[in-house]
């Protein structure tokens, strides 16, 4: 039977806790009956020992996500010891290829008192900072690989993942890509096309190239190697990297 005393005593303390955390923080409480959201969320903990080690001996049963405005997030659940209180993680991004967490350090999770006004200070002089770093590392990476566009012409960008990324410079530009299926990731500003359908990818490349020509912007492919080609419409489209995984799982370990 659902412990509704625990899950409002969870989702209080994380409400005081977003309120007294630097910058602006929402709470939002996920009960055990959200048990896909609870799986996917344990999935994106972005830790390799304490939190990492409890949640392999009990799945999420509940939690409280804290997001900030740039889209950080932090994970509070319950502990499953002798001691009072919780454990809080950071939550790696949504969307970003496996790659780009290569060489980027975990910013593991802590052990919280049941005291969100003491939590608070821990969060704020510890994990805030290693997870803020660590944000920050990821995100360049992820934009590292990304050929710059300019207002006449938009480039394309292979990813390892096999997607497309694109830096559009322009409403204009930036419409067309939405309207082709271009996703702008949140984290970084960089618009992707999904390649798990590769016939599908291809059409919208074609038509993203038509449309952006009528407007007077060119197109442009960014192969692996660097190489650029020009193709305002392009015909056919070069063989895909092979496909990665694109979410950080909890047992990633940097090389």
């Amino acid at each position: 039977m659902h412990d509704h005393h625990n899950s409002e005593r969870l989702a209080s303390y994380a409400d005081v806790l977003a309120g007294e955390l630097p910058g602006a923080w929402t709470s939002a409480y996920h009960p055990p009956e959200n048990k896909d959201d609870l799986a996917e969320l344990a999935d994106r903990v972005w830790d390799l020992d304490l939190v990492a080690e409890s949640l392999a001996e009990h799945p999420l049963q509940q939690a409280a996500v804290l997001s900030r405005t740039d889209g950080a997030q932090l994970v509070i659940f319950d502990r499953h010891d002798e001691r009072d209180g919780y454990l809080i993680a950071a939550v790696a991004p949504h969307e970003l290829p496996a790659e780009t967490y290569h060489g980027v350090r975990e910013p593991n999770g802590i052990a919280l008192t049941d005291d969100p006004f003491l939590s608070a200070e821990q969060v704020a002089g510890d994990l805030l900072a290693r997870y803020d770093t660590a944000l920050a590392r990821v995100r360049h990476n992820a934009v590292a690989g990304v050929q710059p566009s300019q207002p006449e012409r938009v480039v394309l960008t292979w990813q390892q993942d096999g997607c497309l990324a694109a830096a559009p410079v322009g409403e204009t530009a930036v419409a067309v890509l939405v309207a082709n299926g271009f996703v702008q990731d949140k984290q970084t500003g960089i618009y992707r096309l999904s390649g798990d359908d590769t016939t599908a990818q291809a059409r919208a490349v074609r038509e993203t190239g038509r449309q952006l020509n009528a407007h007077g912007i060119n197109t442009a492919l960014q192969h692996p190697s660097g190489r650029i080609a020009p193709t305002a419409t392009p015909a056919a489209m070069p063989p895909a990297p092979a496909a990665s995984s694109s979410r950080p799982a909890r047992s990633r370990r940097t090389p």
